[in-house]
């Protein structure tokens, strides 16, 4: 065993800059995950989808839905078949947000992807099976003889629970949960003596 640990360990002379450039990463990766407030990615705060700026009308007007009552952002937008595949599905289109978000390739009009719709659509029928087999409905909506899962739920309730969310711009005086900073308080008071 202590010879493995001696192939491992850096020559006597080369300790000290293997350890600089090893708290050195280590910091960084800290500050990145400190910064991107990657932690609250795993809850299901719906204020986490507002991380970035860009998903502020989309927060809003699920803020003012009849889904907020109920249903957080992950309840429509994760799958819910099994704990795995949620946090998979997580990751994966988080990693993909990310990646989007900090190479600027956000798009000003935003879309949900296939995989996401698919999701979505089950979700809708995971909470409103009932909605789904309730017979005095059926004959009202004439939807008796064809399959209801087949079509998409937003084909007909195109505006639950975001309403009409075309830009940034469609909702600029959207009242939203304010960012609090990530800079250290010695670091802005250092700052303001330098500014001055």
């Amino acid at each position: 065993m202590t010879d493995l640990i001696k192939k491992v360990l850096p020559p006597q002379k080369w300790k000290f800059p293997v350890l600089i450039i090893t708290g050195s990463i280590i910091g960084l990766i800290a500050f990145i995950l400190y910064t991107s407030n990657a932690v609250s990615y795993l809850s299901d705060n719906p204020e986490t989808c507002i991380n970035c700026h860009i998903m502020v009308p989309q927060y809003s007007t699920w803020q003012h839905s009849s889904h907020r009552e109920n249903a957080t952002c992950n309840d429509c937008h994760v799958p819910h078949n099994n704990v795995f595949n949620k946090y998979y599905f997580k990751a994966k289109d988080g990693l993909r947000h990310a990646s989007m978000f900090t190479l600027r390739m956000e798009p000003q009009v935003i879309f949900i992807h296939e995989a996401g719709k698919k999701v979505v659509h089950n979700n809708c029928i995971r909470c409103h099976s009932e909605l789904l087999t309730d017979s005095k409905l059926n004959t009202q909506t004439k939807l008796e003889h064809h399959n209801k899962t087949d079509r998409e739920c937003w084909e007909c309730h195109r505006e639950v629970p975001h309403g009409r969310v075309n830009s940034l711009s469609s909702v600029p005086y959207a009242r939203i949960p304010t960012e609090t900073s990530k800079t250290p308080e010695w670091l802005n008071k250092s700052k303001e003596i330098n500014n001055k």
